[in-house]
């Protein structure tokens, strides 16, 4: 047990109270998988003098959530399962009571990801033809699953917040006419525009709220399908001189507009369309994807524009990978080093695939694991990312905040405070042996012992309690 003296936020006295830490524990070797312990108050620090203290008086940036992508692919195999068995893994998926995971943010793609059976467009005219107006736009073109599995889902977490990303637009506005590579039509940029508001009206229509969206997913990628090439300086031009503008003229101002969604080994490309005087005004953030270059260049790009947000909206998971190794690189990387690079929200990618790593479309992801392999009605297995994500969004809701812990190489950590008064610090033990260590809050010491590769939340409860 821990003893706290409490205070109240209006600065009345209160009592002081013993309460316990709690340790959600996971290795590499699965035979621990969020697994609950209680830790007591300890004596003196390790002799190593591994020591993680955390300051909740020093406070960074306030988080807007964890999650995944539900494409048309995840929400296909996720709307096959009985109902019964649907409602119950949605419930663990996204409730905030009785142990559940707790996601809070999930990606959608405007018309089909690579992760859709099929491509489509939701304005879809005869080869050769053009519908300028979007007399023809159908929501239900594809992935038709993926509107009532979100409906399902917001039952569950009327909170929950989303991210719109299009990889492609339809092949009629683009100068290849495909669904692979090819720019938009320069003089398509309005209609493009305009085709975007319609998604979000139609997604209002079916009382879905779009909270965020991106321009374009991966706009230097020329392989994937679909796909879509949108330089830094077409970027801006399309943001500045029409989406941001037709966004605002149609009542959907508060979306907010997040550029690049690409990797963070060209910062180039966002500082360029930030510095557009044009398009910096529309735009609120930057998404970042980790399959090339190092987190730290959110900080980078964050200290030139500190009134932007930093989200990481997209890591998969390869099909040949292992899960000890997965799970540190991701919890090192995806997690503890883009937090506490200025991330305020991490997105892995799929959230569900089927055996052999589908449905995708013919070019698409062949080897991405989801967070779930659901293999017919019956199995449903919880996969690396799962835990990943689990490891914060059970325990730090959006609206928390980052605060100080003590940067230790072998020990990466983040931590957080919550709405409701808890302390939460992840922990990774990178090293090549059990470690053991204190954990220092408010003037009070546990310690712990992680094995090598395991990660542990540790979360101190609230204390606000008026004598």
């Amino acid at each position: 047990m821990i003893t706290i003296d409490a205070t109240t936020t209006d600065g009345t006295a209160t009592k002081a109270l013993r309460l316990g830490v709690e340790a959600w524990t996971t290795h590499p070797d699965r035979t621990r998988l969020l697994h609950r312990r209680s830790l007591r108050e300890a004596g003196d620090p390790p002799d190593a003098g591994l020591v993680i203290a955390v300051r909740p008086a020093a406070r960074h940036q306030t988080m807007d959530g964890f999650g995944f992508a539900l494409t048309g692919g995840s929400a296909e195999l996720i709307a096959g399962l009985p109902a019964a068995r649907r409602s119950a893994l949605l419930s663990e998926l996204f409730s905030v009571d009785g142990g559940g995971a707790g996601i809070g943010l999930l990606r959608l793609s405007i018309g089909p990801s690579d992760l859709s059976r099929a491509v489509f467009a939701y304005d879809d005219p005869p080869p050769g033809a053009a519908d300028p107006a979007h007399g023809h736009f159908d929501l239900d073109a594809g992935d038709v699953h993926v509107v009532p599995v979100l409906k399902e889902i917001l039952a569950v977490r009327p909170d929950l917040k989303l991210l719109a990303t299009p990889w492609s637009a339809p092949p009629w506005m683009k100068t290849n006419e495909s669904f692979v590579a090819g720019a938009l039509k320069p003089e398509c940029h309005g209609i493009y525009a305009a085709y975007l508001v319609a998604y979000l009206a139609a997604m209002r229509a079916r009382g879905i709220t779009i909270h965020a969206m991106t321009p374009q997913n991966e706009p230097l990628n020329i392989k994937n399908e679909p796909s879509m090439t949108m330089t830094a300086a077409e970027q801006a031009a399309f943001v500045g001189g029409h989406l941001g503008p037709t966004l605002r003229a149609a009542g959907f101002g508060d979306v907010a507009l997040l550029c690049y969604d690409h990797n963070c080994d060209l910062p180039a490309y966002p500082i360029a369309v930030l510095a557009d005087p044009r398009a910096r005004p529309f735009i609120s953030g930057v998404a970042w994807h980790l399959y090339a270059g190092a987190p730290e260049v959110l900080s980078e790009v964050a200290a030139l524009y500190p009134d932007m947000a930093m989200w990481i909206t997209e890591q998969w998971v390869g099909a040949d990978g292992t899960f000890g190794p997965d799970l540190a690189w991701h919890v090192r990387n995806v997690l503890i080093g883009a937090i506490r690079n200025g991330a305020c929200a991490v997105l892995e990618w799929n959230l569900a695939g089927d055996p052999a790593h589908g449905p995708h479309t013919p070019r698409g992801c062949g080897e991405c694991i989801g967070a779930l392999t659901i293999d017919g009605p019956a199995v449903v297995a919880r996969n690396v990312s799962y835990y990943v994500i689990a490891h914060l969004a059970r325990f730090v809701p959006p609206g928390s905040v980052r605060i100080f812990s003590t940067a230790l190489d072998i020990l990466p950590n983040v931590a957080f405070a919550t709405p409701d008064g808890r302390i939460v610090l992840l922990v990774l033990n990178d090293g090549g042996a059990p470690t053991r260590f204190a954990l220092t809050c408010e003037g009070r010491t546990v310690t712990d012992t992680l094995p090598p590769g395991a990660v542990a939340s540790y979360v101190w409860p609230a204390v606000r309690v008026a004598v």
